[in-house]
């Protein structure tokens, strides 16, 4: 399974450019699934329901099903948090796994960065940054920099990327500069 992050600051644009992204890959066959860090405690569920009563109760996971979906949720009861790769083995086989958040975990990611944000760029920092979208010139970057209010653009690059032999989650942990 290959692993792609779209990370960067928050107030950067990253869930907007995922949400564009999502659609132009799948138009073109590629299978994707995605994974969300949140920074924050968030409820999937509403109180009064019987899922949440379920969880409520102490249940260490709650699968809830329908004729549409299912929503697995899982409870850490103190246990530490999960580590991305701990969660990739949860997913179901795709093409690509396209991680918002997780910035400082290892594996490859386009950095989302606007000046107007005020932070400074992840990349300089960052060896698994393999390229930048940005709504503006970003003078002395050592990787590329893509339009990241061309979703078309970024996209071209992320399936020229995967069929690189380097892209898969352990070519990442090793270095996404090779």
């Amino acid at each position: 399974m290959k692993v792609l992050g779209i990370s960067g600051w928050s107030g950067a644009g990253k869930t907007t450019l995922l949400a564009a992204l999502i659609p132009l890959l799948t138009a073109r066959g590629i299978t994707v699934s995605t994974i969300k860090h949140a920074h924050h405690d968030f409820d999937v569920d509403r109180p009064g329901k019987d899922s949440y009563r379920h969880r409520e109760a102490g249940a260490s996971e709650v699968l809830i099903s329908s004729a549409k979906r299912y929503a697995i949720m899982h409870e850490h009861r103190g246990a530490p948090e999960p580590t991305l790769e701990d969660l990739l083995t949860r997913l179901n086989p795709v093409d690509l796994v396209l991680v918002e958040g997780f910035k400082k975990s290892s594996h490859a990611k386009i950095e989302v960065w606007r000046a107007a944000v005020g932070k400074p760029l992840l990349q300089a920092e960052d060896a698994s940054v393999i390229a930048v979208a940005s709504d503006a010139p970003v003078p002395e970057l050592s990787v590329p920099q893509l339009d990241a209010n061309q979703p078309q653009q970024v996209a071209d690059f992320i399936i020229a990327w995967l069929d690189r032999p380097t892209a898969t989650w352990d070519g990442a942990r090793r270095g996404a500069a090779e």
